[in-house]
């Protein structure tokens, strides 16, 4: 009996790890969305959109790496909840 306890203890607490990571997942895709937005709004102030173009935006180059950055996190963590055994 005690073994089934904690293998239902443990599906339990994987199945809330893996709605955590999902909840993380959407709220770092939600600021991919805010950041792709500003980095098309300073393009647009500045009309340049080559990033090889010297008067590229500064703010818009920084908030390209961040969200990179973001985005390969975001892959990153699907990655881990695909990896994961799903809780039965």
């Amino acid at each position: 009996m005690a073994n089934s306890y904690l293998l239902e203890t443990l599906r339990g607490t994987a199945a809330k790890h893996e709605f955590h990571i999902a909840t993380l997942i959407a709220s770092l895709s939600r600021s991919v969305e805010i950041l792709t937005a500003d980095i098309e709004d300073d393009e647009a102030r500045a009309g340049v959109r080559d990033v090889l173009d010297p008067t590229y935006p500064v703010l818009a180059r920084s908030l390209r790496v961040r969200r990179d950055n973001l985005m390969e996190t975001i892959a990153l963590l699907a990655a881990a909840v695909q990896g994961t055994p799903k809780a039965a």
